[in-house]
């Protein structure tokens, strides 16, 4: 019943954030217009502090313990598709561009934004595993805290939401399911405690959040370009965006390009 409880928690808490973001964001915004509000920082902020609060509280301890007991005796062998799931939320915005259903921004502002969203999120992930040095439930590491594979796959949750509310909710509520799956599986394949999970959720979902609320400035002093007086109409163009991630144990980059 405790593990049903909390688990259930976590999946209501990481969905339900889309109704906190719709009473304060119109249907119209765009990364111009898109204003912090600090409603926008409960349901991330409620599931950091819950990670943070269980690297010392001996209940939420003993919380992680009885939920591993619980999940362990029910498996019968690991299930990977969490190392692919984490990305399948980001991944899917440009496969919905590609099959011609637009969301909110071209291909230079997604991908500016989903690289700023990676980077937050990668360098909270690497920092606080270097700091906590929390032991794994499988025992094979010191860097069990936060989960970098469940914050990969709710920035990815959050930048569906965003790019494709305005064209449906369910495209958000589609992701953030895939990313309560991904932090899921983190645990049934005993990678995990719960705490981890949930700091990893907020965080993923919080990096994109600050990424969205930062592009305008990053758009008007980093990434301001510069109109090519001669430049050929019939000139090919090619955008181009490298996007780092870093899951906990993977780090790497990947291109997008359009032409």
């Amino acid at each position: 019943m405790l593990k049903a409880v909390l688990l259930f928690f976590l999946g209501f808490a990481a969905l339900s954030a889309q109704t906190i973001v719709n009473d304060s964001i119109t249907v119209q915004d765009t990364v111009h217009n898109l204003k912090f509000n600090s409603k926008q920082l409960i349901i991330p902020g409620l599931l950091i502090g819950y990670g943070v609060i269980g690297l010392e509280s001996d209940q939420l301890k003993g919380y992680n313990s009885e939920i591993r007991k619980e999940v362990q005796e029910d498996i019968d062998h690991k299930i990977t598709i969490d190392d692919f799931s984490q990305y399948a939320p980001a991944a899917s915005v440009y496969a919905l561009n590609a099959c011609g259903i637009k969301g909110k921004n071209n291909l230079k502002d997604r991908s500016i934004i989903l690289a700023a969203s990676y980077l937050m999120m990668s360098t909270t992930v690497f920092a606080l595993k270097n700091i906590t040095k929390v032991e794994r439930p499988d025992g094979t590491s010191n860097n069990s805290f936060p989960s970098g594979h469940t914050a990969n796959a709710f920035a990815g949750a959050e930048f569906l939401y965003q790019e494709y509310k305005d064209q449906s909710v369910w495209y958000g509520v589609g992701g953030y399911i895939v990313a309560t799956a991904t932090g899921l599986f983190r645990m049934y394949n005993n990678r995990h405690w719960l705490t981890d999970v949930a700091a990893g959720a907020g965080i993923g979902i919080l990096s994109t959040k600050a990424a969205y609320w930062l592009y305008p400035y990053l758009n008007n002093k980093v990434f301001k370009s510069k109109e090519n007086k001669i430049s050929s109409p019939k000139e090919n163009k090619v955008s181009s965006m490298i996007m780092p991630f870093y899951n906990g144990k993977q780090a790497g980059c990947g291109l997008v390009m359009q032409f």
